[in-house]
């Protein structure tokens, strides 16, 4: 095999270079390669890892992305991103969500009071969802009813769907309420459900309501129809027409009864966030609204209702055995029922 010879030439001289052995160059070449293969694992291993946490990071962002930091901190337990399964969101995904619902009695004036707060753009108030027996026979039932309720599945005329920003219900105390109490009262604390208490002050007003209320559910005065609320004065002038009789014998023991119910619930839900409203208050004074968009955390707007009263003006002209019942309350604790306007 021919030999490659390398001349130098340096001060004069030629210098003769050194024969190389084929085997070294070999290994030269081979340790390169060598090198070069580990470096180029190195960086393909950092490349790797580097789009490894950068995935991570833009599913923390995705999972995040919808919070809104600039928020008092207190308020966070209240703010929700509802995934529901039955429609997508679109752009109002990252609108929050405040929950709520509304513990009344039957004829405190919770139909008209949810009537008002459906009339604001963004507020979604599903009726008596829990009226259906079924739907509260233990607390599991009633925990999936209420997810879905809260996870915005649950369609009533009410629902604003993708851009409600507060979403509930009304919840009458006689509907597994105290049953139930315990798991409740976690669930909403859990979740973060705020409680708004509406009550009627006047509860022999409310017992004139109930009972023609009654009445009505098998009379059908309205061209064979019961009608609960009406949204005509010709309509509440022929509701009010009828004037029950009140039991005298039971009639104190009812309303202590009454008043029990009331306080016993503002007790057993004393531990959520709520707020007590009273049904006189809010006809004599409108600003009270005011207090109920505050609290949900709503943009401010005039809340409006079709609904009519029906049992205007003195409870004398209401109540068919009025001396009777006027003559039983004088000089007791409930005597300020008998002139109360509401």
């Amino acid at each position: 095999m021919a030999e490659e010879i390398c001349l130098f030439i340096k001060d004069g001289l030629i210098i003769k270079a050194p024969k190389k052995s084929p085997v070294l160059l070999r290994t030269i070449v081979l340790v390169f390669v060598m090198v070069c293969g580990v470096y180029i694992c190195s960086v393909c291993l950092k490349q790797t890892n580097f789009s490894t946490k950068t995935k991570f990071l833009n599913i923390e962002v995705l999972e995040s992305y919808c919070h809104e930091y600039d928020i008092d901190r207190s308020e966070t337990p209240y703010l929700h991103y509802p995934k529901p399964k039955t429609f997508r969101r679109a752009e109002c995904s990252c609108n929050p969500v405040r929950l709520f619902a509304i513990l009344s009695m039957q004829r405190s004036g919770s139909g008209w009071f949810e009537t008002l707060l459906n009339s604001h753009v963004n507020a979604s108030s599903n009726g008596e969802i829990f009226s259906v027996k079924g739907r509260r026979e233990n607390a599991s039932s009633i925990t999936k009813t209420l997810d879905r309720v809260y996870n915005l599945d649950w369609f009533t005329s009410a629902s604003k769907n993708q851009c409600s920003a507060a979403v509930g219900f009304k919840w009458m105390l006689n509907q597994g309420l105290p049953e139930h109490h315990k798991e409740i009262v976690q669930y909403f604390n859990d979740r973060g459900v705020s409680v708004i208490f509406l009550f009627r002050k006047n509860l022999l007003r409310r017992m004139v309501s109930v009972i023609a209320n009654s009445y009505d559910r098998y009379a059908k005065l309205l061209n064979g129809t019961h009608k609960s609320h009406v949204h005509s004065i010709e309509e509440a002038e022929t509701l009010s027409r009828y004037k029950p009789v009140i039991n005298l014998t039971s009639l104190m023991t009812d309303l202590k009864q009454m008043e029990v119910t009331v306080m016993k619930t503002l007790e057993q839900f004393q531990s959520t966030r709520h707020i007590i409203l009273f049904y006189e208050d809010l006809v004599k004074n409108r600003t009270k609204l005011v207090d109920v968009q505050e609290f949900l955390k709503l943009p401010l707007m005039e809340l409006i209702s079709r609904q009519v009263k029906i049992h205007k003006g003195p409870l004398s002209e209401h109540i068919e055995n009025w001396d009777d019942v006027n003559k039983t309350l004088q000089g007791t604790v409930y005597e300020r029922f008998l002139h109360a306007d509401y």
